[in-house]
């Protein structure tokens, strides 16, 4: 069942060093995942007990209360992290949406890695040290889930965050605009390819701008052509793996004049447009697949 205008995938295989990978294109069709052989797989299955973590206790109903529009079953589906793998997720944020998830499923065979925004990056706040206190604090309130989280600091600037050729995955979640508008991407970009060891993956995800519109390089509407992305990300290194529309919403205009910031959850206009802008949802997103050769 689709919601909110959100269209499932149906994948497209094509190889990668000796492995089925996918390209998605948007039908009606079910979600599929990718394929491995059986001998490349991790301890269980590549999704061993993942649709028990989205649904386990240890999320929070703030965090699975936006699950309709986050799609974290589909999203990480589609990305196909291991149980063994090294993950580096960039800006978690203090209410670890993903970090609730992907932190139990890796904690027996793999690493989660948190990259937080460093306290010396040109873009930290004031706020910083508050920050970190309330991630440390969430990591505290779940033993269990959260004791062997790593945390490291982020910044695009800083080119050897983490140490080179270490991880499987680095994700980053609606981040790309952001360095966008600080002129920061190419550095951000630079920084994850030193990261992944090679045939490693990078997951990026961000609202989708108008294609029949020109991409402001600034993305100071928060949107962001997903051709345009596609084309810098792989200007940087990377080898373009596959898209997936497990997280598009099509009743997302992308007109508003605040920006994506209109939209839920932040309601920038406040009292204005508010029911229309709840129907609507949160915006239609991207998520793109890329491979380090």
């Amino acid at each position: 069942m689709t919601m909110l205008g959100m269209t499932p995938p149906v994948v497209r295989q094509q190889r990668w060093g000796g492995l089925w990978l996918a390209a998605t294109v948007a039908t009606g069709a079910a979600v599929l995942a990718f394929t491995v052989p059986v001998s490349a797989q991790a301890p269980g299955s590549i999704n061993a007990g993942l649709r028990t973590l989205v649904d386990g206790k240890q999320r929070t109903p703030a965090n699975t209360a936006r699950d309709q529009f986050r799609r974290p079953y589909e999203v990480l589906q589609f990305l196909e992290i291991r149980p063994n793998s090294t993950v580096i997720e960039i800006s978690p944020g203090t209410a670890g949406y993903w970090t609730e998830i992907l932190a139990p499923y890796l904690r027996d065979h793999g690493v989660y890695v948190a990259a937080n925004p460093a306290p010396q990056s040109p873009a930290a706040k004031a706020g910083m040290a508050k920050f970190n206190a309330e991630f440390a604090a969430k990591m505290g309130s779940d033993p269990a889930s959260f004791a062997k989280v790593k945390v490291i600091d982020f910044a695009p600037e800083l080119i050897d965050f983490a140490t080179p050729g270490s991880a499987d995955y680095v994700l980053t979640f609606r981040n790309l605009h952001n360095w966008m508008d600080r002129g920061v991407v190419d550095k951000a970009l630079v920084s994850f390819h030193r990261a992944l060891k090679k045939g490693g993956i990078l997951g990026i995800k961000d609202h989708r701008g108008r294609a029949d519109q020109p991409q402001d390089p600034a993305a100071k509407s928060g949107y962001v052509r997903q051709d345009y992305a596609i084309a810098m990300i792989e200007k940087a290194g990377f080898k373009f793996v596959g898209a997936s529309e497990a997280v598009a919403n099509t009743k997302d205009t992308k007109d508003y004049p605040v920006g994506v910031w209109a939209l839920p959850p932040t309601y920038r206009m406040k009292d204005q447009d508010r029911a229309k802008l709840t129907a609507i949802g949160e915006s239609d997103r991207f998520l793109l697949k890329f491979v380090k050769p």
